[in-house]
């Protein structure tokens, strides 16, 4: 047992939790830790004023605690927005478990983080995300309600990669539409940036419309496999944010919208299936917007996945699964029409419409 008490002047120097930027009033902040199960996780709890915290739990390998830390706090602030703006009485929650998901991930780790999460009480409800499987989630079920996205064998909606993807492509054409007068893809330059579960079901929908689709991703076997079943062209050139094409659609991890890249982007539209795309949301959003790129706000058109799981809440089906997710492109343009309306960016757009219904929750006035 390590018996080291840091001083006060130390800790203060180790930029304390509520010091953090991205700490942004969150309600609650969980650290899991299990020594016989390697376990390490920290769950965020952002806003419940709506309803539950539900968001997903990503496995990665973070290059520190500090790094894993505010991972989770951006991403749970994320899915607070997420579901409001969709419409969904749910709150903004997100977990992460420290560790290489394919050599420390154990059915014995699952479940001691499903342990953990049923001592919330349902406060926060997790679910799949990057590194986890609809199989995880299943072994989280054993030992706790408070999960989503479990296999439809156990009654649940199974994997939402297929959903969040669709809406993706859904928020897409409604940005394409925007900034190219039409929605029609066929023949459009698109680069798809990662293709993981829910990038590679965006490059089904794209050359099932005929666009022309180039991918990029640092898994070289990925490529290959994507390449050959749908046609995508793989990008070869040395700098893919310079890339000459119509649409950029971030699909791996966020903020690749940076300072490094936010002035070489040539493509006219940004509109993917990322977290947290913009490293800074106001001033690159505002850059994007003065530049004339019309980006589709990550946390409205990736919502597909939280729609299909709350499906598990509300007892919906299918049908009202891809309703709901359609419902992406009126929203993405009603979005597009307040930023221009009110001269900011549609990331500031979508957070002034989704925390509108947050205030008008929690002043008692319903939503």
């Amino acid at each position: 047992m390590n018996t080291d008490i840091l001083h006060a002047g130390e800790l203060k120097k180790a930029d304390p939790v509520f010091g953090q930027l991205s700490f942004d009033d969150h309600e609650q902040i969980v650290f899991c830790n299990d020594k016989d199960t390697g376990l390490k996780a920290i769950i965020g709890i952002h806003n419940t004023v709506l309803g539950p915290a539900l968001g997903g739990t990503r496995m990665w390998n973070y290059n520190s605690e500090w790094e894993a830390l505010n991972d989770v706090l951006r991403l749970s602030r994320g899915m607070t927005f997420k579901s409001a703006i969709t419409g969904l009485n749910l709150g903004g929650g997100k977990a992460v478990i420290i560790g290489d998901a394919k050599t420390r991930k154990t059915p014995e780790l699952m479940r001691r983080f499903g342990e953990f999460v049923n001592t919330l009480g349902g406060k926060y409800i997790t679910a799949e995300d990057v590194g986890m499987e609809t199989s995880d989630m299943d072994l989280v079920r054993d030992v706790t309600p408070y999960v989503t996205g479990v296999s439809e064998s156990r009654g649940g909606a199974g994997n939402p990669s297929p959903i969040t993807a669709y809406g993706v492509y859904m928020g897409m054409k409604a940005a394409a539409a925007h900034r190219f007068g039409t929605d029609k893809l066929e023949g459009k330059q698109v680069l798809v940036q990662g293709i993981g579960h829910v990038g590679e079901s965006l490059v089904e929908h794209l050359t099932k419309e005929g666009a022309k689709v180039f991918i990029t991703d640092i898994n070289e076997d990925r490529l290959q496999e994507v390449s050959k079943k749908y046609g995508a062209v793989i990008y070869a050139g040395d700098d893919l944010y310079t890339a000459a094409v119509d649409i950029y659609a971030p699909c791996a991890l966020g903020a690749t919208i940076n300072d490094d890249t936010v002035y070489k982007i040539k493509a006219g539209v940004v509109a993917g299936a990322a977290n947290n795309q913009l490293a800074d949301e106001n001033r690159h959003g505002k850059i994007l917007m003065e530049r004339g790129i019309a980006y589709a706000p990550d946390f409205l058109i990736n919502a597909g996945g939280i729609i299909n799981v709350y499906a598990e809440l509300e007892g919906y089906g299918k049908d009202e699964i891809i309703r709901k997710t359609e419902n992406i492109y009126t929203t993405t343009l009603e979005i597009f029409a307040h930023s221009a309306k009110n001269g900011c960016s549609t990331h500031q757009s979508a957070l002034r419409v989704a925390q509108g219904r947050i205030d008008t929750r929690k002043q008692g006035k319903g939503a």
